[in-house]
């Protein structure tokens, strides 16, 4: 089984990143319909091509069903309730979840899916809806090894490559994986940003130079305009950091792998939130490292490449 413009696709949950997600695939020919809880949300899709449905229920026919939901109570409500994904007689072939969910949630959806004959893929997503809009997200995607084939064009529409990792739940692990360094990677970004600063060298000059670098990558390059004009408006907030690494490292604990370092972080994230930047993008991390350095931080309004587009 392959999927290709023919097949039919559901998605279910339209916010900022499912939306963006959505529109790489009508924009490569795909045909989307679209539920959201709140409907309004999914109307600008209309317009791109989507259709948009009254329920979940409305999807069962589809070949293959995304998900991006906000919680694991939310994902098992969309699949296991009376309206649910799995309500009906049949089912869609594949489902994929790209939604951060508890593995005990997972686990507890794959067994009735594959009850009902269908397949579950975890694709958990790398990226924020900016990068998401401009095809540059990456999955890492477990489950049967055959559904992850059949939807690998799907996949390759909406970012620029996925890896298929094994099966179960080990996709959310890669992703845990991913935040704890994350986190670990804005926290040096931004103490040796202060530290170039309170040595006389602007962020923007020390960023550009840093992105030049073998150092430098797609994060730093998209991390530069909100660390150079402390532009805080949130893609990834403080408290869903906090989250990741609660988890991240509880996975740690039961894999029996020392993480100082993430460890450490941690506490620094804790203290983030609890200084009220929980709401706030995680890079202001750099306010932190600022205030310990007695550097006033102020916005350089100097026009930076993010290295999107």
């Amino acid at each position: 089984m392959e999927l290709d413009t023919s097949s039919a696709i559901g998605w279910i949950g339209a916010g900022r990143m499912g939306s963006e997600m959505i529109g790489r695939l009508l924009d490569a020919g795909y045909q989307v319909s679209v539920y959201n809880r709140t409907r309004s949300k999914a109307d600008a899709l209309v317009q791109r091509g989507a259709k948009v449905v009254e329920s979940v229920a409305d999807l069962i026919g589809c070949d293959a069903v995304f998900v991006t939901v906000s919680s694991s109570e939310d994902f098992i409500e969309v699949m296991l309730g009376d309206e649910g994904l799995l309500s009906r007689t049949s089912v869609p072939a594949v489902i994929v979840d790209s939604s951060t969910v508890a593995v005990e949630a997972s686990e507890r959806v794959r067994e009735a899916i594959a009850a009902r004959g269908s397949m579950l893929l975890a694709s958990p997503v790398s990226g924020n809806p900016q990068v998401a809009a401009a095809g540059k997200l990456t999955m890492a995607v477990s489950g049967p090894q055959e559904a992850y084939e059949a939807v690998a064009p799907l996949l390759d529409a909406i970012g620029n490559g996925s890896t298929y990792v094994g099966e179960g739940d080990l996709a959310r692990l890669v992703k845990l994986c991913h935040n704890l360094f994350l986190g670990v990677v804005m926290q040096s970004v931004s103490e040796i940003t202060v530290l170039a600063e309170r040595g006389g060298v602007d962020r923007a000059t020390f960023l550009s130079y840093l992105n030049k670098s073998v150092m430098g990558s797609m994060f730093t390059g998209y991390k530069a305009p909100a660390v150079v004009n402390l532009d805080f408006e949130p893609t990834f907030t403080s408290k869903l950091l906090r989250k990741d690494f609660d988890l991240g490292l509880a996975a740690a604990r039961a894999l029996e792998v020392p993480m100082p370092v993430a460890g450490l972080v941690y506490q620094i994230v804790q203290q983030l939130v609890g200084e009220g930047y929980g709401d706030d993008d995680f890079a202001t991390l750099i306010k932190l490292v600022a205030q310990g350095a007695n550097l006033e931080l102020a916005s350089e309004n100097a026009l930076v490449d993010d290295g999107l587009s």
